[in-house]
């Protein structure tokens, strides 16, 4: 099995814990903004734990996974730079 797609999975976990982290720092003051900065930083921090989860990796293999995570890291990162 080709597994070179888990590296993309734990970039894009990176890149959604990182935003999120940034923007709980950036909007330390404002209200809320542990709840909202979680909403980013929580999925990005999952994507990463389950990619060191063998049985979790055959999930991420299939096709509507791989679709189904991509759009909503997309929205995440949209809300994290419209937030």
């Amino acid at each position: 099995m080709d597994k070179y797609w888990i590296n993309n999975y734990r970039m894009g976990g990176y890149l959604l814990f990182a935003c999120g982290l940034i923007n709980l720092r950036y909007q330390w003051g404002e209200p809320d903004i542990l709840s909202r900065s979680a909403i980013i930083f929580v999925p990005g921090a999952a994507i990463i734990g389950a990619t060191f989860v063998p049985a979790l990796l055959k999930v991420l293999a299939r096709r509507e996974i791989k679709a189904l995570i991509a759009i909503a890291g997309i929205a995440l990162i949209a809300f994290a730079f419209s937030n």
